[in-house]
């Protein structure tokens, strides 16, 4: 049995997912997408036991090794979505345009993402309306 299927992570991330609050239910863009990073930072405060178990950081510049929850979970609900498996979640890319930083809060302070002013657009996700 896979990681995925272990930790049963998609179940997880559509609870994450689903949980956003958003002020407007009824806005025509519908629900807020988030970044990699940010479903990876709620997944370590929700599934604290499941993200020791995997075993990775959950992302961003300076963490000392090449692979990262967020680049984990990115990948997998990609390839998920691409083989139909998962129809529910749809993902999309922010643009490294013209964009010099994004950061993020988690239990250790502010982190950076590692993608930024890179060849490599952010990938969000969102819970289909």
């Amino acid at each position: 049995m896979n990681c995925w299927q272990q930790h049963d992570l998609e179940k997880k991330i559509t609870a994450i997912l689903r949980d956003v609050q958003y002020t407007k239910q009824d806005h025509h863009f519908g629900r807020p997408f988030l970044t990699a990073y940010q479903i990876a930072q709620e997944f370590s405060y929700r599934f604290k036991q499941d993200f020791e178990a995997i075993d990775l950081p959950v992302g961003g510049v300076g963490i000392g090794q090449l692979t990262s929850l967020a680049q984990y979970l990115a990948g997998r609900l990609s390839e998920e979505i691409r083989a139909g498996r998962i129809k529910h979640i749809e993902g999309s890319f922010i643009s490294n345009k013209h964009l010099a930083k994004m950061s993020f809060k988690g239990e250790d302070g502010i982190f950076d993402s590692s993608l930024t002013e890179t060849q490599y657009d952010l990938s969000i996700f969102r819970l289909k309306s």
